[in-house]
């Protein structure tokens, strides 16, 4: 194959299963005959060699120069005038398109590029992909922190069921007392009739009254006791965006007969307004994906191919990070008839063939991952990562693998992954204009206002009692990320950056019976130092 970019070197060092140094691909683009140094290189490198650094090839180079064996060639070395030397092409891939801004307002509208076609074999036609090579990382100035993956303890039982939900209370709460004059139930119910209370409790029933006001039955460690919101105050609207099991404060006054309490304020733990996001002290960016869908026959894999080729290019120089919510592969019997839509039937082969995949990402990258849930994880949240069996296979890079939810901590700046399953259950739950598949970062603000990305049990979302409930936001985020909804959004909720990334798989049948039209092949970007966003499209 001709090998004529440092892109197509990678890639044939990736095929052979290899990852290499920046200046190792560098090295033998710039050969006189780059496939004759790649054949020389693969044969005299060591056997344990996983990373093929720049010394293994100018080993091959220096000896082969020194042997006479380049002498007689016509094609002239590139020297230092030819590298300065304009590109014939155009090597640009941004069409400089923006999208639009965010309905929410809060976010700066993200720029939309195009993806650089990609060059070489296995259907990967065209020769679009620029000439100029990417700068290597200094893995001196990388930085990441994970917080997050579990190892499972859960029995089932009541008793921890009991647990988990008395820690989400307490961790809730904390959060909510600062802001209420807090008494127990118990206390309450004995205070006289017409006194001002206040409480912090967790939702156990919403419903409406014959009159059409709402009665919110809040649960604290204590008990329970009625909360009464009346539908002309201008708090009634918050009602419609409440779920079972989340926590929240309310104020107000108590009925005549104390056996009430009339609702005047209602607080979620929310993101304080004021919140000031980190950020890294370098100009430095992350590629956040998610849902690849691997062994699927929708899997987009021209589209990755034409990522993972620019990301080797000069306008991917600062991206450094690779982070990935979940889905990387297909999965096997996750919904009705799927085995009918899967390209690659067995599992484990789906994971092998998506580290193949990952191989292309360039090496100085650093990539995590959490799973997803058509990944071979429990489904139950949190879920704990992948193990040893998947980890051994998805090798490529060091990938650091973590559970589902996790916060990373990129260069100072705090990321929360979670694939996003219960997504499904905040949009079916709250009105279109609150949460909806279109605009998937509306839902994520809910989960963000609930400190919790997960509140509703006994949903359409399994949850697992732990020890502790992991699925809490203690601290806030300073970029959330999800995927799951196969839609693309982005926007910011009091400063607090969410993404939810789209997808590499294009529609199935089963998505197109439930009237689900995939977003394929964006990858948002972020600049880990402004938290500017700007969107490639890829497709």
């Amino acid at each position: 194959m001709p090998l004529e970019t440092p892109v197509h070197v990678a890639n044939e060092l990736a095929s052979h299963g290899y990852n290499a140094e920046p200046e190792a691909v560098t090295l033998l683009a710039s050969a006189s005959d780059p496939a004759g140094a790649l054949e020389r290189t693969l044969e005299t490198v060591p056997d344990d060699a996983v990373v093929l650094t720049a010394d293994h090839v100018k080993e091959v180079v220096d000896t082969r120069s020194r042997s006479g064996g380049s002498a007689d060639r016509t094609d002239p070395e590139p020297t230092a005038a030819d590298a300065d030397a304009p590109p014939t092409e155009d090597p640009s891939v941004s069409t400089g398109t923006a999208a639009n801004e965010s309905q929410d307002g809060g976010a700066s509208a993200a720029v939309e590029t195009k993806g650089v076609g990609a060059g070489g074999e296995g259907g990967r036609s065209g020769d679009t992909a620029p000439s100029d090579g990417r700068t290597p990382a200094d893995p001196d100035q990388q930085s990441i922190a994970i917080e997050g993956d579990i190892q499972s303890t859960g029995t089932g039982e009541y008793s921890d069921f009991v647990s988990v939900f008395r820690d989400r209370y307490e961790k809730l709460s904390k959060q909510l007392r600062g802001r209420v004059n807090h008494r127990p139930t118990d206390a309450i119910e004995s205070m006289p009739g017409n006194s001002e209370a206040a409480m912090v409790g967790m939702v156990s029933d919403i419903r409406s009254t014959a009159s059409g006001h709402w009665l919110v039955e809040l649960e604290d460690t204590n008990g329970t006791f009625p909360c009464l919101v009346m539908k002309d105050r201008d708090i009634a609207d918050l009602v419609n965006e409440l779920l079972l099991d989340e926590v929240i404060a309310v104020d107000g006054t108590l009925a005549d007969d104390g056996g009430i309490l009339f609702v005047d304020s209602l607080y979620f733990p929310e993101i304080p307004r004021t919140y000031e996001p980190s950020t890294a002290d370098r100009d430095v960016e992350a590629a956040l994906i998610s849902d690849v869908h691997v062994g699927s026959q929708e899997f987009e894999a021209d589209a990755w191919h034409r990522f993972t080729d620019w990301l080797h290019t000069a306008d991917a120089d600062r991206v450094e990070y690779l982070l990935i919510a979940g889905d990387m592969v297909e999965g096997v019997g996750v919904y009705p008839n799927q085995d009918e839509e899967l390209d690659i039937v067995d599992i484990y082969e789906q994971y092998e063939r998506f580290s193949e995949y990952l191989k292309e990402v360039p090496g100085d990258m650093e990539i995590i991952m959490i799973p997803g849930n058509h990944d071979a994880v429990r489904l139950a949240e949190p879920q704990p990562a992948f193990d040893e069996d998947l980890r051994d296979i998805m090798t490529a890079h060091d990938a650091r693998i973590s559970g589902n939810p996790s916060t990373v901590t990129v260069e100072g700046v705090d990321v929360l992954m979670y694939h996003g399953v219960s997504l499904d259950e905040v949009i079916a739950e709250l009105p279109d204009e609150k949460a909806s598949y279109d605009e998937p970062h509306k839902p994520m603000y809910q989960l963000l206002k609930k400190r919790h990305v997960a509140p509703q049990f006994g949903g359409q979302t399994r949850l697992a009692p732990e020890e502790e409930d992991y699925l809490v936001m203690e601290s806030v985020p300073d970029i959330f990320h999800t995927g799951h909804v196969h839609k693309l959004g982005y926007g910011k909720y009091h400063n607090v950056l969410a993404i939810n990334s789209g997808c590499w798989q294009a529609q199935t049948d089963f998505q197109k019976s439930v009237n689900i039209d995939p977003d394929v092949a964006f990858a948002p970007i972020v600049s880990l130092d402004t938290l500017d966003l700007r969107i490639h499209d890829f497709e």
